[in-house]
């Protein structure tokens, strides 16, 4: 990404009961409508440009209840006037024209804000319990790359045609098309090597799970080889939990309590079914193959990003991943309505001021030696 573009911030949308931690941690965090209306208005006005609806299909790993997330995402469309949702959606589990047709009613209705993020699938009882055949790991990102192919085929053009060994569109076409130039807006995430080529081929942006520096840069480095071998360019976004207090001692304390009180019955779940997903490559890259059990706490190693720390610390983590080639954080927080608040009055205007900063930096011509 250009430094001159500033960074964009996203927040998971907490429609699923437990929050963002499975911890027994008071959570002043709610998964109904009229508390996410309420965030999704907040929000936007406090500087989130995205919002990211979780998927969850049945009651498991500390998360008893849960929205649906394309529905919940058109609902919090309606309730805002700038922010874009994106609608974690499972190829296997929806058909991309039925999906299309959906979000493409979704872009006309909120003016070009509708997104989705393609989710290849990590828990096999979501399948299984619902009749459905659980391809392999490889199998499952070459399934995903159909899907947004047929997704882009279809609102874009005026009779699609696709055959691939998944789908198969002939002379279709749907209308209205939406608002969104030339589409609306493809996420995909995953840490495999398949992962990565997926986005290489055909994604806009790829979400990274929770990663140090070099961990990021290892990825960015990746997948924009892999990018550029199709004559394409990617952009990037990183899970991060931000954990932003009045004192580092204060925030790494949260932290520890967190932790503390994990639980555990449903960590070790979330662990059982993820290692699959995870150690099934022949690479071992895929998602949570690394995984601590802290990590885990915050299921999508959130911990890792070390958004943790003043509001100085937190600013100056974001600007190094900025540097690396972020151009999105994907946020968690544990008590929404109060942090995100608090990010937006506290942190993000250290994050401009910084940018500022780093633009005057990359300006400013090196000394001449004599």
């Amino acid at each position: 990404m250009s430094l001159e573009e500033p960074l964009k911030f996203a927040y998971w949308v907490p429609n699923v009961s437990g929050g963002l931690v499975t911890s027994d941690i008071e959570q002043r965090t709610d998964w109904g409508y009229e508390y996410n209306r309420d965030l999704a208005v907040l929000a936007e006005n406090s500087g989130f440009e995205y919002a990211l609806s979780q998927v969850r299909y049945t009651a498991s790993y500390g998360a008893a209840y849960q929205h649906e997330s394309t529905g919940f995402s058109l609902a919090l469309l309606l309730a805002t006037q700038r922010l874009k949702v994106i609608a974690a959606v499972h190829p296997g589990l929806w058909h991309p024209g039925v999906l299309a047709k959906f979000i493409a009613s979704a872009d006309v209705i909120s003016g070009g804000r509708a997104a989705v993020n393609v989710v290849s699938g990590w828990f096999k009882g979501e399948f299984t319990g619902l009749g459905e055949p659980w391809l392999e790991h490889d199998e499952r990102y070459r399934r995903s790359e159909e899907f947004i192919r047929v997704l882009r085929e279809l609102w874009t053009n005026d009779h699609a045609e696709f055959r691939g060994d998944f789908y198969r569109i002939h002379d279709f076409d749907i209308k209205p098309k939406p608002v969104a130039a030339p589409h609306p807006e493809i996420f995909q995430g995953g840490n495999s090597t398949a992962a990565r080529k997926l986005a290489g081929s055909v994604s806009d942006w790829y979400f990274s799970n929770g990663k140090d520096f070099d961990g990021f840069s290892e990825q960015v480095s990746e997948v924009r080889g892999y990018a550029t071998a199709n004559s394409r360019t990617v952009r990037f976004g990183l899970n991060g939990f931000v954990i932003a207090r009045s004192s580092e001692s204060e925030a790494r304390a949260v932290l520890r309590e967190i932790v503390a009180k994990a639980n555990v019955e449903a960590v070790e779940g979330f662990r059982s079914a993820a290692a699959q997903a995870g150690k099934s490559t022949s690479d071992a890259k895929g998602m949570w193959a690394d995984s601590e059990f802290e990590d885990l706490v915050q299921y999508n190693d959130g911990f890792r990003t070390q958004l943790i720390g003043t509001p100085e610390q937190i600013a100056d983590r974001a600007i190094e991943y900025k540097k690396r080639g972020a151009s999105l954080l994907l946020l968690g927080f544990l008590h929404y309505l109060e942090d995100v608040e608090h990010f937006g009055k506290e942190v993000l205007p250290v994050i401009r001021e910084k940018e500022k900063d780093l633009l005057r930096g990359a300006a400013t011509p090196e000394p001449l030696g004599v």
